[in-house]
């Protein structure tokens, strides 16, 4: 079966993008720093073993821009909270293990994709645990078929995230990936060793 990994990514606009980070360090800077990361993220996940496929944001922009690599396929994300958007892009990566994952963890690597879908081998779901208590990665065993209420009453952006999606998943089996840190200010930038745990 195919898999797939979709990369959630912004256009990297000032005022646009990582406007929590661009509150310590500027506009500017922040959306600077989210394209690189981004790119070398992107260079980093490329493998033959799944189809790397980019979640763009805003839809029509995204699909024209040419920030991103030309060959990799481009999905809008649409419209709703991040929850919505997520689905979305697990709904729309059918046949096989999907994997969706953010543009902003400066660990993650192919070693860290490969466990998450080896976990999906004996599992419905995983999620890649983040040190703030959200997470880095959400996968489905079945890309396409969505449980029902996944994301459902999710308090995105704080430190409720994961254990809120992982309510939605009750009675299903769920695997944990190595913890990763994300960037969502300047302390994060500080701490981003881009070391993976499990």
């Amino acid at each position: 079966m195919r898999r797939t990994l979709v990369v959630m990514v912004k256009e990297p606009r000032p005022g646009r993008v990582k406007t929590r980070l661009a509150r310590d360090i500027g506009h500017i800077e922040a959306a600077w720093w989210f394209r690189h990361q981004a790119q070398a993220l992107l260079r980093r996940l490329r493998d033959p073993r799944w189809r790397l496929v980019l979640a763009v944001s805003p839809d029509a922009e995204g699909l024209a821009s040419r920030t991103w690599p030309a060959d990799l396929a481009r999905w809008p994300q649409g419209r709703g909270d991040l929850g919505d958007r997520m689905a979305r892009m697990l709904r729309r990566a059918r046949g096989g293990p999907a994997c969706v994952v953010g543009a902003d963890i400066p660990g993650l690597d192919r070693r860290a994709v490969a466990r998450a879908f080896a976990a999906l081998g004996g599992h419905d779901a995983v999620f890649g645990p983040a040190l703030d208590g959200g997470f880095w990665l959400v996968g489905l065993r079945h890309g396409g078929a969505l449980p029902a209420g996944l994301f459902h009453g999710v308090r995105w952006s704080g430190d409720h995230a994961l254990a809120d999606s992982l309510a939605t998943l009750a009675g299903r089996r769920v695997a944990l990936a190595g913890t990763l840190a994300d960037v969502d200010c300047a302390d994060d930038l500080a701490g981003a060793t881009g070391r993976f745990s499990s």
